[in-house]
């Protein structure tokens, strides 16, 4: 019997099972069946609530599994109408799901792969945005908004990235343009402060401190390019100001060298300045060439050069009168000077004569007498083979005098010759007096003045 009721029990449901191990040990107890009543109901209330929970436990899965589902599937057509590609429904696509759970785990790789898609174009996005912000604050930083880049990030389209793209290249090229110009400016500034000796950094600096910097982005702004182009301009107008100084001072310079004779040597040493005299404002190049520094030391030798002058001024005039005097003898002018009250020496000690205008007084009869001196060249040189002429007559009649011209001795036959000559040469004197007079009568009529030979007029003069 115990063995019959063990397999009766093996048999049953474990629930049933149990319940009638439960009345057995009733039985066996005397459970009243109020009491046994009760505690069934109980059972009953209790196994209703267990499966109440898991039937709604069940019921919040199921709707977990479609919100998921539904906000993947969201997310995905949210991603694709961003990025501009067409969206795709994996249930439709995949007619074999079975399942919330099937239909979920197939939408997670396609969603993970379009949040890749989102991810790798926005941040071309943003490469894109930051230059566009980069180059706008380097060439339009007073006006310049920071771009704001989109919350949502709603539009990442191809065609939204390509007007990016393309205003990112119109800023490029106006930065390369902007580049340039401000590099012209740079390297023409560089120029001049190198010549005038002034601080090119310190320059720059005070234009944009940004520009002093080796590294880094510059400003490009249109204040900026302005404020460069009118530093270029100061400085090239005190580049002239002060070409036009060291010229003044090369000019003075070589006055005073040439009226004092100064040596080659002493000459060189400031090459330097006297061969910019004629320089335009960009052929001089040369650093500090136009410095303070430099032009103050060019001052100061022409200071020295003027006092020197002043040391030496009676022994310069005294040398341009010696000069003049010579050009007059060489001229045959000698006798017709005229100017001895002009070029006093102890007017010119005692203060009342400026010792300068005497020089330029000097100066310009020797320019006359140049002058002058060409013109009487070709009767010069007739006058001087009339006189030559002149000397051989008067040879010639103390010879024909000489009563032992015949005689043999050493000597006689070069004599015999002279004499041949001097006949020759004495034959032509009426001709060169002709063409002499013509010469003479001509030069004066051109001249308005009558032709002297060292203070003698000749042909008229009997000394002549």
């Amino acid at each position: 019997m115990g063995s019959a009721v063990r397999d009766h029990q093996q048999q049953l449901h474990p629930c049933d099972s149990l319940l009638l191990e439960l009345n057995v040990i009733w039985d066996e107890v005397g459970e009243p069946d109020t009491v046994r009543d009760k505690t069934l109901l109980e059972l009953e209330q209790e196994c209703l609530d267990v499966y109440r929970r898991k039937v709604d436990q069940a019921n919040r899965c199921r709707a977990q599994l479609r919100q998921s589902i539904a906000e993947a599937e969201a997310e995905v057509a949210g991603i694709c109408s961003a990025i501009g590609e067409p969206p795709v429904h994996v249930r439709q696509s995949n007619q074999k799901l079975h399942g919330l759970r099937e239909e979920l785990n197939a939408i997670i790789p396609y969603l993970e792969e379009m949040r890749t898609k989102k991810v790798e174009r926005w941040n071309q996005f943003v490469h894109v945005l930051e230059e566009i912000k980069k180059i706008s604050s380097e060439i339009r930083p007073s006006d310049f908004v920071p771009f704001k880049t989109p919350v949502d990030q709603s539009d990442l389209s191809l065609r939204k990235f390509e007007e990016l793209t393309k205003e990112l290249e119109s800023l490029q090229k106006e930065k390369r343009e902007r580049l340039k110009q401000v590099m012209d400016h740079l390297n023409t500034l560089h120029s001049l402060c190198e010549v005038l000796g002034i601080d090119f950094k310190q320059t720059v600096h005070e234009v944009h401190p940004s520009l002093d910097e080796a590294e880094g982005s510059k400003n490009l702004s249109n204040t900026t390019i302005e404020r460069l182009a009118l530093a270029v301009d100061r400085l090239r107008e005190i580049k002239i100001q002060r070409m036009q100084k060291l010229q003044d001072f090369a000019s003075t310079m070589l006055e005073l060298w040439n009226l004092m004779d100064t040596p080659i040597e002493e000459q060189q040493m400031f090459q330097n300045v006297t061969c910019n005299i004629a320089a335009s404002e960009h052929e001089i190049t040369e650093p500090n060439t136009l410095s303070i520094d430099f032009l103050s030391y060019v001052e100061a030798e022409v200071l020295r050069l003027e006092q020197l002058k002043g040391s030496k001024m009676k022994d310069l005039v005294l040398k341009k009168k010696s000069e003049l005097e010579e050009h007059r003898r060489r001229a045959h002018l000698i006798g017709e000077e005229g100017y001895s009250d002009e070029f006093n020496i102890e007017a010119i000690e005692s203060g009342a004569i400026d010792p300068a205008l005497v020089l330029e007084q000097i100066e310009a009869h020797i320019a006359t007498v140049k002058d002058e001196a060409f013109s009487r060249k070709d009767i010069l040189e007739k006058v001087e083979r009339f006189l030559n002429a002149c000397e051989e007559e008067a040879w010639l009649e103390d010879y024909n005098k000489d009563d032992n011209r015949y005689n043999a001795g050493k000597g006689a036959h070069l004599t015999l010759k002279r004499a041949e000559k001097a006949r020759i040469l004495v034959n032509k004197i009426p001709g060169m007096v002709d063409v002499l007079t013509t010469k003479i009568i001509a030069w004066e009529n051109e001249r308005g003045k009558e032709f002297t030979y060292d203070g003698v007029c000749p042909f008229t003069d009997t000394s002549f």
